[in-house]
């Protein structure tokens, strides 16, 4: 059987991790301590509470070594841990932003594609089907940008959340300033060259961002590119 050898925690965590639970089945949990950015997953399994080892440190800043069958968990002093979260929090997004930003960007690029799907084929515009489709695309993006917004609760998520409405909002700017042109030589020009959109540099700008906010989402921490600005 493993030992665990931990210094004294000031706050609630310890205590939650040996609370005794009236329920007898397992139970699949989270653990938030406050003061520290993140979760660790929590069981209920035969009236106890067991939480992940490895969740703990990492929301604590602390460290597990393992030395001669014994597990060691060295917990950081109390203001130094506070002010490692703080640095943490500064650079992950929440899960919650995450799973939305990661849904927003799903929409804008089911819009992008029904747009360059438009302009390659030159498909009609006004109140067609093709731009009735824009519209219902368009709107669907925009209400997933909206619950992303909503969702936003520390810095790195309105970071995030800023590039993100860089996109949408770049997409949205390209896509009325096409709309505005369909009928003028300038659209004629693009339906008729061989790759519309591989030559506009405004384009190619989108979806360079669009492909960087997918990847940076997924990563779950905020960086920046200077496409999507």
């Amino acid at each position: 059987m493993r030992r665990i050898n931990c210094r004294p925690f000031t706050v609630a965590a310890l205590l939650m991790m040996v609370v005794v639970a009236s329920a007898q089945t397992r139970e699949e949990e989270e653990l938030s301590i406050r003061g520290f950015a993140g979760e660790a997953n929590v069981v209920r399994l035969q009236g106890r509470v067991f939480v992940d080892l490895e969740d703990l440190a990492r929301i604590t800043n602390s460290s597990v070594s393992f030395e001669r069958g014994r597990m060691i968990l060295a917990l950081a002093h109390g203001d130094a841990a506070v002010a490692a979260a703080g640095d943490t929090s500064q650079s992950g997004f929440s899960r919650a932003f995450t799973r939305a930003a990661i849904e927003a960007m799903a929409s804008i690029r089911a819009w992008g594609g029904l747009l360059q799907a438009i302009v390659e084929n030159g498909f009609p515009l006004g109140k067609s089907s093709s731009g009735n489709t824009i519209t219902v695309y368009q709107d669907r993006a925009a209400a997933s940008v909206s619950l992303a917004a909503a969702a936003a609760s520390t810095d790195s998520d309105y970071k995030g959340l800023e590039l993100l409405r860089n996109e949408f909002n770049s997409a949205q700017a390209w896509s009325d300033s096409y709309v505005q042109a369909r009928t003028s030589m300038s659209a004629a020009d693009m339906t008729m060259s061989e790759h519309p959109v591989d030559n506009d540099q405004e384009a190619q700008k989108i979806i360079t961002c669009g492909q960087f906010l997918a990847q940076m989402f997924a990563s779950g921490t905020f960086q920046d590119n200077a496409a999507c600005h």
